[in-house]
């Protein structure tokens, strides 16, 4: 298991620049968003968070939750997409969870945007940024599963080069992928794949 520490987080976030000149930060989620973070889930419309979790749900159970919160945990991280509001507070307008399994080296993601942001290039420069992680982590191929009937992640998918394919357990469900091909000095945020292999060398070693 991959484990980050808490230190090590804060050191790699990214800033994305959007449509208009605005920005967005991308970090790893943290223990202390976690009531942040049932906020924003609460705060989707219905119809967005049917889309994210693939059925009907009002709020994420604190399993679930637990799970987001914990970055590393088998494998998997979740990220949050945040402005700086007045007074310097920092809003949650999307957020990203995503899993790497180096024996088939694919990279499995889910996303969701903030009802408000979606439209403004959130999405895409989030998927972007998505793409860049799984290529640092040496990826070859990425992909994600949606509704057949969540045409807004299928557009943002599709505009992305994603191909489309029959889902392999659920007729209800599309499934997105894209290969990745690109050698480590075209991958700009590198700097991923050598956080996993420093992080999980302080997990063997105990340090």
């Amino acid at each position: 298991m991959t484990a980050f520490r808490l230190d090590d987080m804060r050191q790699h976030s990214d800033l994305l620049q959007l449509r208009g000149g605005k920005s967005v930060t991308v970090r790893f989620v943290e223990p202390a968003d976690s009531g942040a973070l049932q906020s924003y889930f609460r705060a989707l419309s219905t119809r967005s968070r049917y889309n994210r979790f693939l059925g009907a749900v009002s709020e994420l159970p604190q399993t679930a939750l637990d799970q987001f919160i914990h970055v590393g945990e088998n494998d998997r991280f979740s990220v949050i997409a945040t402005v700086t509001a007045g007074e310097g507070v920092q809003t949650i307008i999307g957020e990203a969870r995503y899993a790497f399994d180096p024996d088939t080296e694919s990279f499995e993601f889910g996303l969701s945007i903030d009802d408000s942001w979606q439209g403004q290039g959130v999405g895409s420069a989030l998927l972007a940024n998505l793409q860049c992680r799984a290529a640092a982590f040496g990826a070859t191929r990425l992909f994600g599963d949606t509704l057949r009937s969540n045409e807004p992640m299928m557009a943002l998918a599709r505009k992305a080069g994603f191909s489309f394919v029959a889902h392999p357990e659920d007729w209800k469900l599309v499934r997105f992928e894209k290969h990745i091909e690109m050698a480590p000095e075209q991958i700009p945020c590198a700097s991923w794949r050598l956080a996993a292999q420093a992080s999980a060398h302080h997990e063997l070693s105990g340090t």
